[in-house]
């Protein structure tokens, strides 16, 4: 090995090597600080979504920027532990709230899903009205079903028509119970 590689070769190799890794561990640590320095916080995307407000006439994107604003005031109001907190930031970060070139409505509404989401899976936290929506939807499924049963002893279109009503308005007492008791438990924004 030493005739195809001289000693002198390998020790400035070697010495490269080490200068390089200590200059990515500190590249990696410095990049790391400054990641979480940047996080994107409550007051920050509250500022941002309230300029985007402030730029725009269609209003349909202001009440998607109002959406996204009255979240975020209403998660300002609650009392978060610092772990909860960083990592609704750190979602906040990764969802990339910046404007984009076409159509910034679409884009943001879709953030505003995902972050919708992100908060019931992760802190349990719904919107109020939720289990109405999801109570009303179901009992309207079921209804046709139970509409297509009752269908066959009376004429199949009231049957349905009959089903579906019956199966909303079950689905809207089931879900405004689960509303009122969501808001008790404080899971509500």
């Amino acid at each position: 090995m030493s005739k195809i590689f001289p000693t002198n070769c390998y020790v400035k190799v070697r010495s490269i090597i080490l200068r390089n890794t200590s200059f990515l561990f500190i590249f990696f640590a410095l990049s790391t600080n400054q990641e979480n320095n940047n996080i994107m916080t409550l007051q920050a995307a509250y500022a941002f979504f309230e300029s985007l407000k402030k730029e725009t006439t269609n209003k349909s994107e202001i009440k998607v920027y109002d959406n996204f604003l009255d979240i975020l005031t209403r998660l300002k109001n609650r009392e978060f532990t610092k772990d909860e907190l960083q990592s609704i930031e750190k979602e906040l970060d990764r969802l990339d709230l910046k404007p984009k070139m076409g159509n910034n409505k679409k884009y943001f509404n879709k953030m505003l899903k995902d972050f919708r989401v992100f908060l019931k899976e992760k802190h349990s936290l719904i919107s109020a009205g939720y289990y109405v929506k999801v109570g009303v939807s179901i009992g309207a499924a079921f209804g046709v079903v139970l509409g297509v049963i009752l269908g066959s002893r009376f004429e199949r279109s009231l049957g349905i028509a009959v089903g579906i009503s019956v199966g909303i308005v079950i689905g809207l007492f089931i879900g405004r119970k689960m509303d009122t008791q969501a808001k008790a438990s404080g899971t509500i924004l």
